[in-house]
């Protein structure tokens, strides 16, 4: 499969207008509760990457973080009063409405005369605790039910790629994991793919 970089131009503008349809989200649920958010992934570090002539467009990733020190609310009522107040607003900004998957809320815009999804954002709803720990709230489909549970662990990259920008190396980040994108064969995700990037380009300018 080939990928290719979307350009911070085409990107730019989604972007700045998913942050307004965010913040429409922020007022409709202030009477419940607030919330701060955060893009994560490829779109924190200009590295948005779409396959060429796909159907599935480019995405973006947002961590939801919501208020709730006094625990007043379950995971299954923040989940459908976020989800229900997306979808006040999701069509006047050209999304669907959400889909409410095991790990994320989806929204997505569709061009459906192609058949081709332009791009999408998964909002994935967390809580930081303890000693750099994370836990998401998961939907489990089978019994309809909403809980918190831990994050898998992540990659402890940061050092790495501070080191690696600091030798002036960053352009060695996008060639290598755009060329892993376009080479894999064994279907992992984007994230993992980043990582053994990271890892390849920091070690060899040790």
């Amino acid at each position: 499969m080939d990928f290719e970089y979307v350009p911070k131009e085409e990107y730019q503008p989604v972007k700045e207008d998913l942050e307004t349809l965010i913040h429409e989200v922020q007022d409709l649920v202030r009477d419940y509760f607030t919330f701060s958010y955060e893009f994560i992934g490829s779109s924190s570090r200009n590295m948005i990457t779409r396959q060429v002539d796909g159907n599935i467009g480019y995405d973006f990733d947002v961590n939801i973080r919501v208020n709730d020190d006094e625990e007043e609310y379950s995971a299954k009522e923040i989940k459908q009063i976020l989800i229900q107040s997306f979808n006040k607003v999701v069509g006047k900004h050209n999304y669907n409405y959400c889909e409410d998957s095991t790990r994320v809320i989806t929204i997505k815009t569709i061009n459906y005369y192609l058949s081709r999804i332009i791009h999408s954002c998964d909002f994935c709803i967390v809580n930081d605790y303890g000693n750099n720990k994370q836990e998401y709230i998961r939907f489990n489909k089978e019994q309809n039910s909403y809980s918190w549970v831990d994050q898998p662990s992540g990659y402890k990259l940061r050092e790495k790629e501070e080191k690696i920008k600091k030798n002036r190396c960053w352009n060695n980040v996008r060639k290598l994991y755009l060329y892993k994108k376009c080479n894999d064969t064994e279907g992992k995700k984007s994230r993992s793919l980043y990582a053994e990037t990271i890892n390849e380009i920091y070690n060899s300018i040790q």
